[in-house]
């Protein structure tokens, strides 16, 4: 089993958090000379740390502002129509 380095290199880091987890561990191979299962260990523990810590690495398909623009449609309506507007 590889032993999880935590201080990835800063272009790693920042594939992970552009979602490119294939490319940071194909950096990773690259500046480290690690395997591909080493590498692959490596980025996954590193995520899964920081998911079990509460943040993030990998950002979200970019839904969230169309949810939230639907939820203030939906609350702007539910307001119009408790004062009458409709």
């Amino acid at each position: 089993m590889a032993e999880f380095d935590q201080d990835l290199p800063v272009e790693v880091v920042a594939a992970l958090e552009r979602g490119q987890k294939i490319e940071a561990i194909k950096l990773l191979r690259e500046l480290r000379g690690m395997g591909l299962k080493e590498a692959k260990d490596a980025v996954d523990g590193y995520t899964s740390e920081r998911r079990a810590g509460g943040v993030s690495v990998v950002q979200s398909g970019g839904h969230g502002g169309i949810f939230w623009l639907l939820g203030l449609l939906v609350l702007g309506a539910a307001v119009a129509w408790w004062f009458g507007a409709f």
